[in-house]
């Protein structure tokens, strides 16, 4: 059975092996390497990710089944003010795609946006990103194009997308 429970910050180690190993597979053939170095160690270190944990912005959940780690998310309710709960951070092991085990995660993130009184999801997604069709089957919608500068040159070539709860 899925388990989606709240993450501490014992489980960075987790999170960062789990991105360790998604990255290189979801962003290799979109960023060169230095700019997928420069974003784990950007988003990633222990630093930013203690940070993170402290300032309660985002939430994080990691996801499991029979006590094996397959990933985590990362949420933030009231985004910017509004009842939007955005996601930051999904990532799932390769071997459980195709799986339904997404399809699971974005129902318990709907359902924790409720509990909060969120009437939308928010996300951004890499244009060139595969997982653009998934969030398009689990209801979401393009809404605008962004490119985010992230320093040193590098940018965030995004979709913004919503889907209404």
């Amino acid at each position: 059975m899925i388990r989606i429970s709240e993450a501490t910050v014992k489980d960075i180690k987790n999170i960062q092996d789990i991105t360790n190993i998604t990255w290189p597979i979801t962003y290799g053939q979109i960023l060169s390497k230095e700019q997928l170095r420069y974003m784990l160690d950007l988003f990633y270190s222990n630093e930013e990710l203690i940070n993170q944990f402290e300032k309660k912005e985002q939430l994080f959940y990691m996801i499991s089944e029979d006590e094996v780690i397959l990933g985590f998310i990362g949420i933030e309710h009231n985004y910017k003010d509004e009842a939007v709960t955005k996601i930051h951070k999904i990532y799932l092991l390769p071997e459980t795609q195709g799986k339904g085990i997404g399809k699971k995660v974005i129902e318990k993130i709907e359902k924790l946006a409720l509990e909060n009184h969120s009437t939308a999801l928010s996300l951004n997604v890499n244009r060139f990103n595969s997982a653009l069709n998934f969030y398009k089957k689990t209801g979401f919608e393009i809404i605008n194009e962004v490119n985010i500068d992230i320093g040193k040159g590098y940018l965030m070539e995004d979709y913004v997308m919503t889907k209404k709860l």
